[in-house]
């Protein structure tokens, strides 16, 4: 598995991005699973972003939040100008992305879902998102990840 590329990477590599991958060793189901991913790449965890499916309005949409807090679903749904917004179920999220609980990644799915990055990206020169597979992340600059998935920046995060 170590070496292999995913969807992500790939997009990367075909766009000539400048970022770095890193590994980690953290099971997706510990709890507080973000956190233990910033300890293990010894990054500071408001770095460390996760990647949500979520339906707005009956419409998928990907909400890019950091991993020390959670997402203002209402927050969300303003952001895209819907009323209502929900996270996605499991199966939904795995069959629109092409990618499995906890290595959803913001880059490379196999359908372009509208996507929306917590603000607090801005205050970093690279953020880390998931790279496509479960003990991978991604190290890019906030702008590059925007412009890759065509995001906006809008404020999701709740403490």
């Amino acid at each position: 598995m170590a070496g292999r590329g995913t969807p992500a990477t790939a997009l990367l590599a075909k766009r000539k991005v400048d970022h770095r991958t890193h590994p980690y060793d953290v099971s997706p189901d510990e709890p507080n699973y973000g956190a233990l991913v910033a300890a293990a790449l010894a990054v500071a965890p408001e770095r460390v972003f996760k990647t949500l499916v979520t339906e707005v309005d009956g419409a998928l949409t990907v909400a890019v939040v950091p991993v020390t807090g959670d997402l203002d679903l209402k927050a969300l749904a303003a952001a895209v100008g819907g009323k209502r917004a929900t996270l996605a179920e499991r199966t939904a999220a795995e069959r629109a992305t092409g990618y499995v609980r906890g290595g959803i990644s913001p880059l490379g799915q196999r359908r372009r879902l509208p996507t929306v990055v917590d603000v607090s990206a801005l205050a970093h020169p690279t953020v880390y998102v998931s790279a496509g597979r479960r003990g991978l992340q991604v190290e890019l600059a906030p702008a590059d990840l925007a412009t890759l998935t065509d995001a906006r920046f809008a404020p999701l995060a709740s403490a």
